[in-house]
């Protein structure tokens, strides 16, 4: 029987002869952007939601020093139900591979959703660093406290089941969603997220992220660093909160964004949604 922690033990076999995605011919410096530090987080590897397409375009097109994989980049909980893995699933693992033996520092933080690998804390798979959580110092100085943030989630802590149930009613959104931007892409319409529009128009939603956000701000201060990276809400922000700086590089089941660092210190979030049918090339500074 498949199971996510055999995906995981893959990591550390020798790459299959092609190890890029067909047609991922690498690409010219000057078509590729290049950041200091890039955090992605929630890609949901192992379901219909996963953007794995996506991801696999922004992966080609970026290079970086430190690559963090901020939590639940594999979906345990869904391929305990189902195993799904189709070929492009195993691109991302083997682009992300390529970029590890190709000089990048990449370090994976697990989330809730494959919380069978914390207990790889401190291992190495294929040239990828398995840890709890880090501290990333930035060009200009400033600790960032790099977590993916299910600790701070009082449904994941105190209600798992709950949790479970409603991550069964999140992957029928996300289906739903599915064939609704299929349809919204035959008529030249732009990508939609249904999911984040959900949750952003419940009050409760609205008042979660808010009360998740400053939980996450009051730990960073306690822990005497200037600022927060971390995933698990899908909802991307670069803000200050009373003092601190708060990021969360989204997802790459919803909002397909990301996290960089330049090479001053700047922090932006980069929306990739912007590269679907229908959509110009565009990258969102966020400050």
């Amino acid at each position: 029987m498949h199971t996510a922690a055999a995906t995981l033990r893959a990591w550390t076999e020798p790459p299959a002869r092609r190890d890029d995605p067909p047609g991922d011919d690498d690409l010219s410096p000057g078509r590729k952007a290049r950041y200091r530090a890039v955090w992605i987080s929630d890609l949901h590897l192992g379901t219909p939601g996963c953007q794995a397409d996506a991801l696999l375009d922004f992966l080609k097109h970026v290079e970086c020093d430190h690559l963090f994989l901020v939590g639940d980049i594999i979906d345990g909980w869904q391929l305990r139900r189902s195993w799904y893995w189709p070929q492009a699933h195993n691109d991302v693992v083997q682009k992300l591979l390529r970029k590890a033996r190709k000089g990048t520092r990449v370090i994976f933080i697990p989330g809730n959703h494959d919380e069978f690998a914390r207990r790889y804390v401190g291992h190495n798979f294929g040239g990828i660093d398995v840890a709890e959580d880090w501290v990333h110092e930035t060009a200009d100085g400033r600790k960032l406290w790099v977590m993916h943030g299910d600790l701070f989630d009082g449904v994941i802590q105190c209600a798992k089941w709950l949790a479970h149930v409603g991550d069964s009613l999140y992957e029928f959104t996300l289906k739903l969603n599915r064939y609704l931007n299929s349809l919204r892409a035959r008529l030249g319409l732009p990508y939609w997220s249904l999911s984040k529009y959900l949750k952003l128009k419940v009050k409760r939603a609205v008042s979660y992220v808010g009360d998740f956000e400053q939980a996450v701000a009051r730990e960073a201060r306690k822990r005497g660093v200037q600022g927060v990276v971390c995933g698990h809400i899908h909802h991307a922000e670069l803000r200050d909160i009373d003092g601190i700086l708060y990021a969360n590089d989204g997802d790459w089941v919803e909002s397909l964004t990301a996290l960089v660092e330049h090479a001053d210190g700047q922090l932006e979030i980069v929306d990739w949604s912007s590269r679907l049918p229908g959509r110009a090339v565009q990258v969102a500074a966020v400050a």
